[in-house]
């Protein structure tokens, strides 16, 4: 079924350039590697563990359909996954919500493993594109994990570009890392010291070159000034220690198989990168944060 609105009211270029070189000196590091530390559906965000006896797979799913129930795909309906890595999300909203799925992804290597994934199917398309040059009539859009990429002074242009693709009953799931606050900060903690400074330091310059943890009220106030209303917020932030910490043991487990696919240092790098963020989120200087909003 064609989304209700037809063609996109979209119908000039963007002069905005995706991040590709940034989105791929991390995600095109090596798929081998990823795959060692992951679940099997290769999801690389936050896990949802609904029950305490969920594995790190089952968390996994169980948080995409969270985030596919609360945008509220409909069998039929068009779905755009910006940020949508090695296409679970995507895979899930076709194979158990019924629509149709394009994603959008700038790593190359998670373009050829998720069309790998999805070979021969009409109802998934997986794209090497970023939301900037995407100007298709969809129903419904999800991005998970993805925004930390686009940087605040693109916020405005983002959910510009989302309100032109959805119809006037379209909604959308954002999920992002945030800034903590003196909400989130546990008792005991200071708000800034200089291991917390030296943490962000290297997770912008190491690990996610370019990227940017919004605050919380950034995202609500360039969703709202650019025709959404923001109709929820739930944190999530305990489920992100846990996920970290299943990736830390499986990486520990598969330390040699690591160290013969990436360097040492490589190695080194992704294991204080996962422990402590992981620690940080326990502290509440992290959050993350699933936004639900609607077409205003």
């Amino acid at each position: 079924m064609e989304a209700a609105h037809g063609k996109s009211r979209l119908n000039k270029m963007t002069p905005l350039r995706p991040f590709f070189e940034n989105v791929q000196a991390h995600y095109d590091l090596s798929n081998n590697f990823f795959r060692l530390f992951l679940d099997p559906t290769m999801t690389y965000s936050c896990a949802y563990f609904e029950r305490e006896d969920m594995t790190l797979e089952q968390a996994q799913l169980a948080k995409i359909d969270l985030s596919l129930r609360k945008c509220d795909l409909r069998p039929g309906q068009r779905l755009l996954d910006v940020g949508c890595g090695w296409g679970s999300t995507i895979r899930r909203a076709a194979d158990v919500f019924h629509g149709r799925a394009v994603g959008l992804t700038l790593s190359e290597n998670q373009v050829r493993e998720a069309a790998a994934r999805s070979a021969g199917r009409r109802d998934i398309e997986i794209r090497l594109q970023g939301w900037e040059g995407f100007d298709e009539a969809v129903d419904r859009i999800v991005s998970i994990g993805a925004l930390e990429h686009f940087r605040d002074e693109r916020y405005d242009a983002f959910f510009e570009r989302c309100r032109e693709l959805l119809p006037n009953d379209g909604r959308m799931l954002i999920q992002s890392i945030v800034a903590g606050n003196e909400q989130t900060l546990a008792t005991g903690e200071r708000w800034v010291d200089r291991e917390f400074v030296r943490y962000v330091r290297f997770i912008r310059e190491v690990i996610f070159p370019g990227g940017q943890i919004p605050r919380r009220e950034s995202v609500i106030e360039s969703a709202q000034v650019n025709g959404f209303a923001v109709t929820q917020v739930e944190s999530l932030r305990p489920h992100y220690a846990r996920t970290l910490d299943h990736w830390c043991a499986n990486l520990e487990a598969a330390w040699e198989q690591a160290r013969a696919l990436v360097p040492q240092r490589t190695c080194d790098d992704y294991m204080r990168y996962l422990t402590q963020s992981a620690h940080y989120f326990r502290t509440g200087h992290n959050d993350v944060l699933q936004f639900s909003m609607h077409v205003a």
